[in-house]
């Protein structure tokens, strides 16, 4: 690293950040410029300085032991922070490697620096709260954007029928991401912690307004926010902006009087709780997504494993929840011992039952599905049922072959995978599978034998 200076110009209206750039990181002593493959920070090493990139790009990897392989958690591009963590929360242990990918321009505080214009602007850790929530949200957008494209990439390997290959893709890629992901969950749930320590000692009057955001987000809707924001600025003579935000942030029961009496901090401190609100849900559904990526697609399919058949079913719903919505489905489930096999094949087996079921409702005004578990002289049965269309004797002859589809008479099998496939995994267990139908009820039938 070698010492550089940079021109640092000032707006006239500048924003909290732009302040922040100026007061903080435009000093030459605190600058400096790393080469490429430079590792800045060190995982688990000491770190006391906040950093500020302001050209070039940079990586941050995390290990999760010693022998695993590095993941990248988030990229680092000009104008972004990092070491917020170590810095902010105090432990001076960095929680991921950075390394530069291009030559870089760095700037720095550390923990000898000391507040700029603290009277009017509050303490460094007050004056630095938006670039903390602002810097890992937009980490957790790049990862949430990142598992939307993996979930889109197996729905097309679904569909062109490719199983085997799924599995083997979608464990390689929940395994990247699971490390990264869990990371970016904890360090939100951390943030919260800090953020709420944080504000309770030092700005007690400004928590409640922090915490409606954290706890409810915007509240109303678009266009109900534009109606009650018209009323305030009607009423209150407030600006339409300030109406607007005022509107999304005030809930139905709240004494309006409390948030007007300082209504820039009030809408300041809600802005900063709904930033990290979104954060935690953001990562909660990539989390989720990780987890329904690494049962769909498991290292591999040997048959060793004691599985919970309710279990198997319990995953199943929970990746077609998004599918299955608006549909009641009813769980019935029995005691069952435990069968030798792969978990994985069976929640392809209940994933593409269920599914099929669920587009059957599509016209159905009250959809239902079924499911029961129970054993009965030696078998193991699973019954999936639901209340649609009845699917006709001349196509419930053909389901079973290979390449058979049809939307007619309610069958609609989506998934790409078939009825014969499905069909193939049963029958490699030693079962069998069968579908009655009639004008109330369709119900397809698994029987697995009990073994020893």
């Amino acid at each position: 690293m070698s010492s550089m200076a940079a021109q640092c110009p000032i707006s006239e209206h500048e924003s909290v950040l732009a302040r922040i750039i100026r007061d903080y990181f435009c000093s030459p002593d605190r600058q400096c410029q790393v080469l490429a493959g430079i590792a800045v920070l060190e995982q688990s090493g000491h770190n006391d300085r906040l950093y500020y990139l302001k050209s070039g790009s940079m990586a941050a990897y995390y290990q999760e032991t010693d022998s695993s392989h590095p993941v990248l958690v988030f990229q680092v591009e000009a104008g972004m922070f990092f070491g917020v963590h170590s810095f902010f929360a105090g432990t001076f242990k960095a929680s991921t490697t950075v390394i530069a990918q291009t030559d870089c321009e760095l700037a720095w505080i550390d923990i000898s620096t000391k507040a700029v214009n603290e009277d009017t602007y509050g303490s460094l850790s007050a004056q630095f709260m938006p670039v903390m929530v602002s810097e890992l949200s937009k980490r957790q957008q790049r990862a949430s954007l990142k598992a939307v494209a993996n979930a889109q990439s197996q729905q097309k390997l679904f569909r062109a029928e490719q199983m085997t290959t799924l599995g083997q893709l979608a464990a390689g890629i929940a395994h990247e991401l699971n490390n990264a992901v869990g990371v970016i969950d904890s360090k939100a749930q951390r943030l919260q912690d800090t953020l709420s320590s944080w504000l309770a000692t030092y700005q007690p009057d400004a928590q409640p307004f922090f915490d409606v955001g954290l706890s409810q987000g915007q509240g109303v809707s678009s266009s109900e926010a534009r109606s009650r924001g018209r009323t305030f600025e009607k009423q209150h003579g407030l600006s339409s902006n300030k109406a607007r935000l005022l509107a999304r942030a005030l809930p139905q029961d709240a004494d309006i009087n409390v948030w007007l009496a300082d209504l820039d901090n009030a809408l300041h401190f809600w802005e900063q709780g709904r930033e990290l609100h979104d954060l935690q849900i953001a990562a909660q559904h990539a989390v989720s997504i990780v987890r329904s990526v690494k049962q769909l697609g498991g290292a591999d399919h040997e048959r060793n494993e004691h599985v919970d058949i309710n279990d198997t079913l319990q995953k199943s719903l929970s990746l077609l929840q998004g599918a299955i919505r608006g549909v009641t489905v009813t769980q019935t489930f029995g005691d069952l011992p435990l069968l030798v096999g792969s978990s994985t094949e069976f929640v392809q087996i209940w994933v593409n039952l269920i599914k099929n079921a669920t587009e059957a409702l599509v016209d159905t005004p009250s959809p239902n599905i079924d499911i029961y578990t129970f054993t009965s002289k030696g078998w193991l049965i699973v019954t999936i049922a639901n209340n649609g269309p009845v699917i006709e004797e001349s196509v419930r002859r053909k389901i079973f072959q290979p390449n058979f589809t049809t939307r007619k008479g309610g069958l609609s099998f989506g998934l790409g995978l078939g009825l014969s496939i499905v069909q193939r995994l049963v029958n490699e267990y030693n079962g069998s599978i069968a579908v009655k139908s009639d004008a109330d009820i369709t119900t397809f039938r698994v029987r697995l034998p009990l073994g020893e």
